[in-house]
């Protein structure tokens, strides 16, 4: 079990909460009451700092009820947090832009992250041709 350290900036937000079983994400909070208005940017504090061990990077995107609740989207679509960001001001923010007029309350979940390992070192070997089987498309339908 990995043990990382944790500094919060607000004592407005519930603790974060690692429930086994449920998810591997774990749910980030407002630290700010924010209201935007449609077509405002704004980076919304999430109230946490955290010292990740060497060759691991938080993965931070929105709840699937984000954009329903708030009208927000994640303006970098996924943020990546690596370990060097772990200084003692090293706050937390998820980038937004509003699609409508919204408010946001200190202590609303608006989204989560996971913690994973770096991607390992690797090497591309150029090739005439692939073996797998041709889709002759993309995606998961192979249509194009």
């Amino acid at each position: 079990m990995k043990r990382i350290k944790i500094k919060y900036f607000s004592n407005e937000i519930d603790k974060l909460d690692y429930i086994d079983g449920k998810s591997d994400w774990i749910d980030l909070r407002s630290a700010e009451h924010i209201v935007l208005k449609k077509g405002e940017f704004k980076l919304i504090p999430l109230g946490v700092a955290m010292q990740l061990p060497e060759g691991y990077e938080a993965h931070v995107v929105p709840r699937s009820s984000t954009f329903k609740n708030f009208g927000l989207i994640q303006t970098n679509h996924m943020g990546v947090i690596d370990y060097t960001y772990s200084g003692d001001n090293d706050q937390w923010f998820m980038p937004v832009l509003a699609v409508r007029d919204t408010e946001i309350q200190v202590n609303d979940r608006v989204c989560q992250f996971r913690i994973m390992e770096n991607q390992p070192k690797i090497v591309f070997d150029e090739v005439v041709a692939l073996e797998g089987p041709d889709r002759g498309g993309f995606g998961s339908t192979g249509k194009q």
